[in-house]
């Protein structure tokens, strides 16, 4: 059997991060560095494991004329939380990778 390069706990960030963005699954897989497919394996498994229901995909488009100011500092403070976990899962990562090559 094949040892997996990522940690649990990278798997799980990764995750989360997936399931509260509203980017594309598959942006989110291309920032982590990591084959977008691995990342839907990894939410498919996670949401097997706690019954939660597979739904269909996410619109997550907004018409940008549309939105008032206070739905913008919503959309742009739920990007800064995303970009501040995308920042520690990379940080996570790097500390890990830096470990195993010493």
């Amino acid at each position: 059997m094949r040892k997996s390069k990522h940690t649990t706990e990278f798997k799980d960030s990764a995750v989360q991060l997936a399931l509260d963005s509203d980017l594309l699954t598959k942006d989110i897989a291309q920032d982590l560095d990591i084959n977008p497919k691995t990342l839907y394996n990894w939410i498919s498994e996670h949401k097997k494991k706690n019954n939660i229901q597979i739904d269909g995909r996410r619109n997550s488009q907004r018409s940008k004329s549309k939105e008032s100011l206070n739905e913008e500092n919503q959309r742009l403070r739920k990007e800064n939380k995303l970009l501040k976990q995308e920042r520690d899962i990379l940080k996570k990562a790097t500390a890990y990778f830096a470990k195993e090559t010493l």
